[in-house]
């Protein structure tokens, strides 16, 4: 749905550029986008592999496996339909710690992996309430250093590009307790309507 209406969006803007007469700057638009695109690509690249190796020396040191024990208590409460020692846990735990280092492309094969064995373990085809949380925990955006955003901010010379952390931290804070709140509301309601 959405590819549909970017594509019409993207028609109606042509159309309207060649009713105008202004295809010339829709056509210099698109190639400053596209050699824009190219230069920004480069650069998130050059960060997204600082980072993943910061992870993977992170991982050697034993860093990410204390954050995982740190995590873990949580994690087991948040998922009570999961058993405790269940690969499943290992795939959340990952993936939530990808997500709180901004490594998003790092984090989706971890959630992947989480989803499939939380789905053998609710053995039907509908979303277990696991499935659930951890859709929206991962929809709320568990990110305290936005190494994305940071290196958008560092390729078009901001003054300081990591000033944006901070915000980052308060908008997890609240977007994370407000998407297990919700959760739990629905999930609670819904077990009183049965």
């Amino acid at each position: 749905m959405v590819n549909i209406i970017w594509a019409g969006m993207a028609a109606i803007g042509i159309i309207y550029a060649m009713i105008n007469g202004t295809m010339d700057k829709v056509n210099e638009a698109i190639f400053e986008s596209a050699n824009e695109a190219v230069t920004l690509t480069i650069g998130l690249i050059s960060v997204l592999v600082f980072w993943l190796g910061i992870m993977k020396i992170a991982e050697k040191a034993g860093i990410l496996e204390l954050l995982a024990k740190l995590f873990r208590p949580v994690v087991v409460r948040l998922f009570p339909d999961i058993p405790k020692d269940h690969p499943a846990i290992g795939y959340i735990l990952s993936n939530i710690t990808a997500n709180i280092f901004g490594l998003g492309n790092a984090a989706t094969p971890m959630g992947i992996k989480a989803m499939e064995q939380m789905k053998q373990i609710s053995g039907g085809d509908t979303a277990s309430r696991s499935m659930i949380t951890f859709l929206a925990l991962n929809t709320s955006s568990l990110t305290l250093i936005p190494t994305t955003v940071i290196a958008i901010r560092m390729q078009y010379d901001s003054a300081s590009p990591t000033e944006i952390v901070g915000a980052t931290i308060l908008a997890t804070l609240i977007s994370s307790i407000s998407a297990i709140l919700i959760d739990r509301f629905f999930y609670y309601h819904s077990r009183r309507r049965i």
